[in-house]
């Protein structure tokens, strides 16, 4: 069987609560060995702990995500840094910058994406970076506290952009936007960019493929993503799953 690891899927959100572990199930049925679980809020810590301890293929990541700045006080860097100081985590996540939604305080954003970006180099995490519509101030920030490695994930920006961050040490996280047709910019980049940077993710619960539009996404689905860069690609589905399988077995030190 081909396996595949997920390296972003919030299998803790509250839209897994009534199946998740039929979920689980379906994602070990079609092959996907591994998945990381990014947080978003500290409140959300403690739950996604006690998650990942009950399922090995499981692996917790804690951060504080730009699109949640009205949950994060003050003190919450600080409780970060003690929380990853006394836990097991693959990395520092989700975090980032978002300048899409209105409302989100860009200065504030950049403060805890810094933050954030300091802890990982503090701790030697990678970091999972969120970058709606804010590629170019990522990759600036990216810079300005470098070296750091890690993924950004749900990538949508160009392949300048791309060659930049994977020059950087970063990977790319490509899912379920590539299986739509009208994504000519993500399909061709993910045709042709280099195999040892990218990553496949669902982000499950978001971001539903093609084939399940306006469904629920969840992390068994990574097959149809692998298969839609294998098709994109020309090559076997196994040599996309290998290596981005290989690729977040070494990003996050996965077992």
């Amino acid at each position: 069987m081909t396996t595949l690891v997920d390296s972003h899927c919030h299998l803790d959100a509250a839209e897994f609560a009534a199946d998740r572990d039929a979920v689980l199930a379906r994602a070990r049925a079609a092959g996907v060995i591994a998945q990381v679980v990014p947080a978003i809020r500290l409140a959300d810590f403690a739950e996604l702990r006690e998650l990942c301890a009950q399922h090995v293929e499981l692996h917790p990541a804690y951060g504080l995500h730009p699109m949640y700045l009205a949950d994060h006080a003050p003190t919450h860097l600080d409780a970060l840094r003690d929380w990853l100081a006394r836990e097991s985590a693959v990395a520092v996540g989700e975090c980032g910058l978002d300048h899409y939604l209105p409302g989100l305080d860009p200065a504030r954003q950049r403060e805890l994406f810094a933050g954030q970006l300091c802890l990982a180099r503090e701790f030697d995490l990678p970091v999972i970076v969120h970058a709606r519509h804010a590629v170019d101030a990522v990759i600036a920030l990216l810079r300005r506290h470098a070296p750091l490695r890690g993924v950004v994930h749900s990538f949508g920006g160009s392949a300048e952009q791309a060659r930049q961050l994977w020059n950087m040490g970063f990977l790319i996280g490509l899912g379920g936007p590539i299986t739509y047709e009208r994504a000519r910019r993500l399909r061709a980049l993910a045709a042709t960019m280099p195999l040892e940077y990218l990553l496949l993710e669902t982000d499950a619960p978001d971001q539903p493929l093609a084939s399940h539009r306006g469904q629920r996404n969840e992390p068994a689905h990574l097959v149809e993503v692998a298969q839609v860069v294998a098709q994109l690609r020309g090559i076997d589905v196994s040599e996309v799953a290998a290596a981005t399988r290989s690729n977040a077995q070494r990003l996050f030190a996965l077992a």
